[in-house]
């Protein structure tokens, strides 16, 4: 059963590769879902570090009131 379920996902990928290759639309469209994905990302990104360096911020804040 893995066996066959393998077989179908290696088809799968390969007709699917296939069928972006050949059409227009269906390139476009990854293409333009993988910049969606890439802005949401680095969106995500940027806001992650921004709370980081905050956090660090308040860090050193709280150590020079101590010295």
């Amino acid at each position: 059963m893995e066996k066959m379920f393998c077989i179908g996902l290696l088809f799968g990928a390969v007709g699917g590769a296939l069928l972006v290759a050949n059409s227009y639309k269906a390139r476009s469209l990854v293409k333009k879902s993988q910049a969606e994905i890439m802005q949401k990302a680095e969106e995500m990104m940027d806001e992650r570090l921004k709370s980081q360096d905050g956090g660090s911020e308040s860090e050193n804040k709280t150590e020079k009131k101590k010295k």
